[in-house]
């Protein structure tokens, strides 16, 4: 599977962000990519740096403006889009949600992010209802696709249950960076954990994955941080958690990576964790914490 990468800076002008996106979705598509993957609520700012009940206002309905624009593209290009959008499902109720949309311009399926952040500039839980589809990957043209969303990536449970759903590739729209007061030694290690976890959900389920984030500094609208250094760095890691690709911590980039969705199949025959889980024993798992 040829996969595209799109990581892009931001600016508040939305339309100026899907235009840009539109133009590296043809470029894309032009030199053979088949699946293209969009960053974290690519078509804005990071709006959840502040509280305000003005950013509601942004939201859209699925299907909508935004899945009708990607959706033109997608039919006349021939690829198959991963987006990300702030869905307005009914007044009040509002999520972060990943749309699959077809190389024929259906939509494939949808994820709701079911982990919601809430951290100094990250305030999340303020706009968005955790998601209630479940970890269902989504099938498609190319493959059948474990979506999740940014803060997603840090739990193991999340890429578990995709893969035992017959997932064949994970995918992460993220949008992640550096508080600006942290020192760079802490700066570097945050962005080595968010790389090596991910690289762990590869390895432990025998699946690629594909981690797009956006880039560039985006100012806090509310003066109380010195607002989110985003860290770009979005990468491909293969089955066995060997990096294919790494984009660059301060530029836009935009890729294709070349994938083998075969290899899985004989990374889980030398390594079958599938087969040796004692899935008698894991009950507490559903706990919150076992005293």
């Amino acid at each position: 599977m040829k996969i595209g990468l799109i990581q892009q800076h931001n600016s508040a002008d939305i339309n100026d962000n899907m235009q840009r996106l539109a133009a590296k979705i043809e470029q894309l598509a032009s030199e053979g990519a088949e699946l293209i993957v969009l960053q974290e609520l690519h078509n804005s700012l990071y709006f959840c740096q502040t509280e305000d009940v003005k950013n509601f206002d942004m939201a859209e309905k699925i299907p909508g403006p935004s899945t009708h624009f990607y959706a033109e593209l997608a039919q006349r290009l021939k690829v198959v889009i991963v987006t990300s959008l702030f869905e307005r499902r009914a007044p009040g109720l509002y999520h972060n949600t990943a749309v699959v949309i077809e190389r024929d311009g259906t939509i494939a399926g949808k994820y709701r992010k079911m982990h919601i952040p809430d951290d100094p500039a990250y305030y999340e839980k303020f706009y968005f209802t955790p998601g209630d589809t479940g970890f269902i990957p989504i099938d498609t043209s190319v493959g059948r696709l474990g979506v999740l969303v940014c803060w997603d990536q840090w739990y193991p449970e999340a890429a578990r249950l995709m893969a035992l759903r017959g997932a064949e590739i994970l995918i992460y729209p993220t949008a992640i960076g550096f508080e600006s007061s942290d020192d760079p030694y802490e700066q570097e290690r945050q962005r080595e954990a968010w790389t090596t976890v991910q690289r762990g959900h590869a390895v432990a389920n025998g699946l690629p994955v594909v981690a797009v984030n956006r880039v560039g500094h985006e100012d806090d609208p509310s003066r109380q941080t010195r607002g989110i250094q985003f860290w770009g760095s979005s990468f491909v890691a293969g089955s066995q958690g060997e990096m294919i690709y790494r984009a660059s911590s301060t530029d836009e980039e935009m890729k294709i990576v070349d994938i083998d969705l075969q290899h899985s199949e004989k990374v889980r025959r030398w390594w079958p964790f599938l087969r040796d889980r004692r899935i008698d024993k894991y009950g507490e798992i559903i706990n919150r914490f076992n005293d």
